[in-house]
C-alpha cells in the first residue's frame, strides 16, 4: 500500500513539475534565441536587400560571398536562391569541414530568421569571423519580388506568400 501511495505521490509531483516546465518553454525558447543573436554583432545582421546586393556581387564574380540557406533539402527544392548553398540547419558541426577558412563571407537564412539565427551563432562560437544573419530569409526575399529557382520549373516568382495556404485534395496517390 505504501508503494502504489508513494507511486501516486510521485506521478502527481512529475504532473506538477511537467505542467510548470511546459508552460515556461515558449518563454525558455525566446529567451535562448534573444541570447543566441546576442552573439551576432549588430552591423552583422543585414537586410534581404543588402543580401540582394550581395548576391548580384557574387553572379557578377566580383565577390566570392557565400549564400548559405539552412532550411530543409525539401523547402530548397521547392524554391532557392540561385546559386546559393544549402546545409540544414541541423548540421552546423559540418561547417568546419566545408567551408575550413575561418574568413569565408557567409550571408546565413532560413525561410524567416529563426533557424538562421540559431545557426549564425553556432559559426560566430566555432570562430568564424565574416558571418551575416539575413533578417527576412526566403519569405522576405520573396515579397520584395526577388526570383527564387527550382530544378523543375526555373526561375519563379512569388507573387503572394501565405503563411498557411489551405488546400483541399480529392485524391492524391503517394506511391
Amino acid at each position: 500500500m505504501k508503494r502504489v501511495f508513494l507511486c501516486l505521490a510521485m506521478m502527481l509531483c512529475f504532473c506538477a513539475v511537467a505542467s510548470v516546465s511546459f508552460a515556461d518553454v515558449k518563454e525558455g525558447e525566446k529567451a535562448f534565441l534573444t541570447e543566441l543573436k546576442k552573439a551576432v554583432p549588430a552591423d552583422r545582421i543585414v537586410s534581404v536587400d543588402a543580401m540582394h546586393s550581395k548576391w548580384q556581387e557574387v553572379l557578377a564574380g566580383k565577390s566570392k560571398a557565400v549564400l548559405l540557406d539552412v532550411r530543409t533539402e525539401a523547402e530548397f527544392d521547392m524554391g532557392h536562391i540561385l546559386n546559393s548553398s544549402n546545409v540544414d540547419s541541423g548540421h552546423a558541426y559540418s561547417m568546419p569541414k566545408i567551408f575550413p577558412d575561418a574568413a569565408t563571407e557567409l550571408y546565413v537564412y532560413c525561410r524567416t530568421q529563426h533557424r538562421a539565427s540559431y545557426f549564425a551563432s553556432m559559426l560566430i562560437k566555432y570562430g568564424y569571423t565574416n558571418v551575416y544573419l539575413v533578417e527576412g530569409g526566403v519569405v522576405g526575399w520573396a515579397e520584395k519580388g526577388y526570383p527564387l529557382v527550382n530544378k523543375y520549373m526555373g526561375e519563379i516568382k512569388v507573387t503572394k506568400y501565405e503563411n498557411k495556404l489551405k488546400e483541399e485534395y480529392v485524391y492524391r496517390d503517394n506511391k
